[in-house]
């Protein structure tokens, strides 16, 4: 679903990218953990085409994201540092909005569905200027999922949230990584409108530095120092005690 070629990226003299080939297959939870500065946050920017790489290519379902990046934008889901609301507007009427670009008919049953999910029914009627940082970023997570995307890009999606916004989060997330359903069909195509049910398998790329969550969703992790991949690997039923040592052994302990 998602591959990455020789990827590169500076900013004037400093390098953030240097080189990354990485696959993620369809369907596949990909949980990227390493330092403050490693390219983390620079490489979700590219994948949801926020940025531009310096170069390199970035395929995501067979469809190269410089030449297809507004054909391949509906199909992604992003929750990044910025939320890409709108503070004048009601919780409802972003998510009204949202539900328009991605041409979603009959939004309204979806909207009740998503506002739920994130636990903010209550405030739908209140402008977005008015919620703290943990419901804000729990309106964002409810705009990236509301067109049912089949790629998920999550950076650090729990920044900003209290305790029990960020267990609700992992939950949430632990639902959309379940693992089922045939990898072959989740190609992208241009031409089609239909959406994938919640059920239906779905690819997440995950940043996170806790270890314990991401373990927790990851089918496959990567650890990214100075702006290459270190290591990578098969996640499932890995615990965290087998995991810390690595992350330090690559990483030199630094979090």
């Amino acid at each position: 679903m998602i591959e990455l070629r020789k990827l590169t990226k500076a900013f004037g003299s400093k390098v953030a990218l240097r080189g990354v080939d990485l696959r993620v297959e369809a369907g596949e939870s990909l949980v990227i953990f390493g330092p403050n500065g490693a390219g983390k946050s620079t490489l979700i920017r590219i994948l949801s085409s926020l940025s531009r790489p310096t170069s390199g290519r970035v395929l995501i379902g067979g469809l190269d994201l410089a030449t297809h990046a507004d054909g391949i934008r509906r199909y992604l889901g992003v929750v990044s540092h910025a939320p890409l609301l709108y503070d004048s507007l009601t919780a409802e009427e972003n998510l009204r909005f949202f539900a328009q670009l991605y041409g979603i008919t009959d939004p309204a049953p979806r909207i009740a569905e998503m506002l739920d999910r994130v636990g903010l029914t209550g405030r739908r009627n209140d402008l977005v200027r008015t919620f703290s940082r943990g419901m804000v970023q729990r309106l964002a997570i409810a705009r990236a999922l509301l067109h049912d995307p089949q790629v998920l890009l999550l950076d650090e999606p729990d920044t900003g949230l209290d305790p029990q916004a960020a267990e609700m989060l992992h939950g949430l997330l632990v639902q959309l990584s379940g693992r089922n359903g045939d990898a072959a069909n989740h190609r992208i195509s241009e031409s089609t409108n239909q959406q994938a049910n919640d059920g239906a398998q779905r690819t997440i790329v995950t940043i996170t530095h806790s270890i314990e969550r991401g373990l927790a969703i990851a089918d496959r992790v990567v650890i990214l120092a100075g702006g290459k991949i270190v290591f990578a690997g098969d996640a499932r039923g890995m615990s965290q005690t087998e995991f810390r040592p690595l992350y330090d052994k690559y990483v030199g302990g630094g979090r």
